[in-house]
């Protein structure tokens, strides 16, 4: 859910990306998700902040600001690019489990089925 009753909507966008990070690559990701996600929203009338970063391939770094979005910002929406392949340095996928209260399969099985269309 985007927001409680009355509440502030609120999101972060994470491009995990080491060349993004240390500027060798522009983070294409992030913005474009950040376009369709208030796109998505206005159709509904709705309005949120969206708030965008970028770390590197590095646990400890992707789950920080994961914790603080989650914890001490209280987004409601919080997305993730980047660093879902299979080089070695891919590791959002193992970052992310760890933090989590609860898995969504079913998010994963659509998101798969869409990307396919």
């Amino acid at each position: 859910m985007m927001s409680e009753a009355g509440g502030n909507r609120k999101a972060g966008i994470l491009t995990v990306s080491d060349r993004c990070y240390k500027g060798e690559s522009e983070d294409k990701s992030g913005p474009n998700l950040k376009k369709l996600l208030a796109s998505t929203l206005a159709l509904q009338l709705l309005e949120c902040d969206i708030t965008l970063a970028c770390v590197p391939d590095e646990i400890p770094d992707i789950q920080k600001i994961l914790l603080k979005w989650a914890d001490e910002l209280k987004l409601s929406l919080i997305l993730t690019t980047g660093g879902t392949g299979f080089s070695p340095r891919d590791i959002t996928p193992e970052a992310t489990k760890p933090l989590l209260d609860k898995e969504a399969p079913g998010l994963v099985t659509t998101m798969i089925a869409k990307s396919l269309q």
